[in-house]
């Protein structure tokens, strides 16, 4: 059984060992970690973690939880193996270079955006005219997500897309006028996601300005060739 479990810990020498150690104790095998945020004195890691039965989990969580300075967010099934995000941010970056119209690009960068953060949904809207352009999952009405991002752009904290409401993570497409929307429940975005989410929606801006630039306004909507 493959495990995520997201912990925050004391950010200081021998703290990542002392996990290790732990799950060392129950049988179990670290086999990646990924570090989504670091401040005020501690890390919030994301394991990936082998282990040989399910019911040794809740004493994996029992016991790292006993841990001085441990704390687990999370604890799911890590139901696609052992995932490297680095490589999932590469992939969904050169699948977006590749399309050769806007339809397929926004399709790509909803589709690929809900799988790389494991989102509930997904959507590319037009916030000004509330207009979805690209959905995937149950996405909320273009009416509320124009609403929450002027809210959320009136806040000079999330303005960047580096905070905001756990459960949402967005990013502006500048040259579009468009913006990127992840929605997900039960674990918030962390900063690492949301950099990562802002990087990709700046690819799939650059590739924007290459298509309009070279076909007419009014074929911007069609679709086209992946």
């Amino acid at each position: 059984m493959i495990y995520a479990l997201r912990v925050w810990l004391t950010d200081r020498p021998g703290a990542l060992g002392a996990v290790a150690g732990s799950i060392g104790s129950v049988g179990g095998d670290l086999v990646g970690i990924d570090i989504l945020e670091r401040g005020g004195g501690r890390a919030i890691d994301e394991l990936i973690v082998s282990l040989q039965n399910e019911s040794d989990l809740d004493p994996l969580i029992a016991g790292l939880s006993s841990l001085e300075g441990v704390d687990v967010e999370d604890a799911r099934v890590a139901g696609d193996g052992v995932a490297d995000p680095r490589l999932d941010a590469l992939e969904t970056a050169a699948a977006l270079v590749t399309k050769n119209a806007v339809g397929p690009l926004l399709s790509s960068l909803a589709t690929s955006s809900r799988r790389d953060f494991q989102g509930d949904w997904a959507t590319v809207v037009d916030p000004d005219a509330a207009e979805l352009r690209s959905t995937v999952g149950t996405v909320p009405p273009g009416a509320w997500l124009k609403a929450f991002l002027a809210g959320s752009r009136a806040s000079v904290a999330p303005r960047s897309g580096d905070g905001g409401p756990d459960d949402v993570a967005w990013a502006d497409l500048d040259v579009a006028g468009l913006v990127l929307v992840v929605g997900r429940q039960g674990r918030p975005f962390r900063l690492r996601e949301r950099r990562q989410l802002s990087a990709l929606a700046r690819i799939a801006d650059a590739r924007w300005a290459e298509l309009t630039a070279r076909a007419p306004r009014r074929s911007w909507q069609l679709s086209g060739p992946n």
